[in-house]
């Protein structure tokens, strides 16, 4: 069985690092709704905002009854502050593809994500970014707490998975994204029904969220129980 992990090693199976993958996934699919909260807020035009929480979406635009997309934002015009999310938006693609592994990449997405807040990106995916930034710290870094804590069966069993949760978690939380600016949910039309399927699927996409680092730091650790076995 040692012989067939290295050989996969070798080959490349094992060569990529699942910590820095997921991390860039979820990186997009978060900048996707601050795209989303940016382009709604755009179509409100050049009007002025009161106060520092917003309806991203606004009444013209709005497709079910809870529809509205909150936000904060520090820019006091809804256009302005629209193009604004859209900007940091595709900033953090780039730098969740291209860069999150360099030299204080976690700090700087970090950043980024706290900015993409301020100007409207949306409210609710702070306990989201704050997480994945916590996880992006550890891309490349000996994980010994996580050594010292996963049993070695579960450890294996766990490297296996990581892409299957990645892909669990992502289909979830853009599924939740879909429901709050379409609230559309096969099967169900009450507006308080879909506010808790969509509630429910952004918590099991949390979830899953949760097992897809763990798996890849899973995976991280056996990839380098092979190389050092080498």
């Amino acid at each position: 069985m040692l012989m067939i992990d290295t050989n996969e090693y070798k080959a490349g199976r094992h060569s990529v690092n699942a910590t820095r993958v997921i991390v860039s996934v979820f990186g997009v699919i978060f900048a996707l709704g601050g795209i989303c909260h940016g382009f709604f807020e755009a179509l409100q035009g050049n009007t002025p905002i009161k106060g520092l929480i917003i309806h991203a979406i606004g009444e013209a635009n709005r497709m079910w009854v809870y529809g509205n997309e909150p936000a904060f934002t520090i820019i006091p015009n809804f256009l302005i502050t629209g193009i604004a999310s859209i900007i940091v938006s595709l900033a953090i693609i780039i730098w969740s593809v291209g860069f999150i592994d360099r030299r204080n990449g976690p700090l700087i997405f970090l950043l980024l994500f706290i900015l993409l807040f301020l100007v409207g990106g949306g409210i609710g995916q702070v306990i989201f970014f704050t997480l994945i930034w916590a996880f992006a710290t550890r891309i490349n870094k000996p994980l010994t707490w996580w050594r010292r804590t996963l049993p070695v069966s579960m450890r294996k069993a766990l490297a296996r998975q990581w892409r299957s949760y990645l892909a669990i978690s992502s289909i979830l939380i853009l599924f939740a994204l879909e429901v709050a600016v379409f609230g559309i949910v096969p099967g169900i039309s009450g507006p308080d029904s879909i506010t808790i399927a969509m509630l429910a699927s952004l918590g099991f996409g949390l979830l899953f969220m949760l097992l897809a680092f763990v798996s890849g730091f899973a995976h991280e650790i056996e990839k380098k129980e092979i190389y050092n076995y080498e």
